[in-house]
């Protein structure tokens, strides 16, 4: 595995891998080899050779730095890991499941670090790996390989599903490890009694704004001042709120949505991860999110329009750009 041997590492410190390392993956883990936790990146090939050129990049609204860690395009480096911070995107999720089980620790904790609401259950089904779920609230962009620039916040939310004895046993439970382990790098982490109404509330947000963010190749803060792409938002989360409801989840207050729009206005320039893939010709998440909703209040009974247009219409631009990608190749060959 490629090394960084400058690294400044902590020997009491668990060792972290980060399975899919983007820019939150990277963010966070980032943040751990910063206060000197052994941390391997595994990534594709231009991040590990941007790495090992010129170390992680952490360009954020407080500090820059270059931070070493270790790097490696195989799926493997995550066994000899305590804890696997597990970033893929959710289209991802059973192919990486399957690829890291047969080499993980007994006793790794995988956390999955993730958008939607259903990767555990997905983790679990493809490889049988009892993930812990978590929150993530960051707003992070990889503008090239290795350099991670960040735009607010940064901080998680774990938590053990209602009526599950997952890790029980284990003293002390692996949600206050992982707490602990955040909290040595000054990243904020909070042990949720519900995670599921956490993921949830903040899934909502995701559907709510990423779709529009895509689509109009706009951001955050743009989308939230503009009075239409409000109403439009608006809708979107009372049809997710009512899913929720509808399958038993506890739901945010009735001042939810316009606290969430104010603070959706101070993302200033931070464009939706959906944005990002959609402007790179990448697969979203869009599966997940809107169409995960659309799904949902399918078999529940509880109309989705707002919703099933803003799947449909990204949906057409993932098909475009596919597309395009494909026109292009032969077009790059013939040169």
């Amino acid at each position: 595995m490629p090394t960084n041997s400058d690294a400044k590492v902590n020997p009491a410190a668990k060792r972290v891998a980060v399975m899919g390392a983007g820019a939150v993956g990277s963010y966070f883990g980032g943040m751990l080899a910063r206060a000197g936790v052994p941390v391997t990146m595994i990534a594709r090939g231009a991040y590990v050779e941007a790495v090992l050129r010129n170390r992680l990049f952490l360009d954020t609204v407080t500090f820059q730095e270059r931070v070493a860690v270790d790097v490696s395009t195989d799926p493997s480096a995550v066994r000899d890991a305590q804890v696997v911070l597990f970033c893929v995107k959710s289209p991802d999720n059973e192919a990486t499941a399957r690829a890291i089980g047969p080499h993980l620790s007994a006793d790794a904790i995988v956390v999955s670090l993730q958008n939607g609401v259903d990767n555990v259950e997905r983790i679990r089904a493809a490889a049988g790996i009892d993930a812990l779920p978590a929150v993530v609230y960051v707003a992070a962009a990889m503008p090239e390989p290795g350099h991670v620039k960040h735009s607010g916040r940064g901080d998680l939310v774990v938590g053990e599903f209602a009526g599950r004895s997952a890790g029980a046993e284990v003293q002390p439970p692996r949600t206050e490890q992982i707490a602990a382990l955040f909290a040595s790098a000054n990243v904020p982490c909070r042990i949720s009694a519900d995670i599921l109404g956490d993921m949830w509330q903040k899934f909502i947000t995701n559907c709510g704004a990423n779709a529009v963010s895509a689509i109009a190749q706009m951001s955050y803060g743009e989308i939230a001042r503009d009075d239409e792409s409000r109403v439009l938002m608006t809708r979107v989360v009372e049809e997710c709120i009512a899913v929720a409801r509808a399958a038993g989840v506890h739901t945010p207050g009735p001042d939810f949505t316009e606290k969430w729009l104010a603070n959706l206005a101070k993302f200033g320039g931070a464009f939706s991860s959906t944005a990002q893939d959609l402007a790179r010709g990448k697969r979203t998440e869009i599966d997940s999110l809107n169409g995960y909703i659309v799904r949902r209040g399918t078999a529940l009974g509880v109309p989705t329009p707002s919703n099933f247009a803003l799947y449909a219409l990204v949906r057409l631009l993932e098909d475009k750009a596919a597309r395009e990608q494909q026109q292009a190749r032969p077009a790059a060959a013939a040169r």
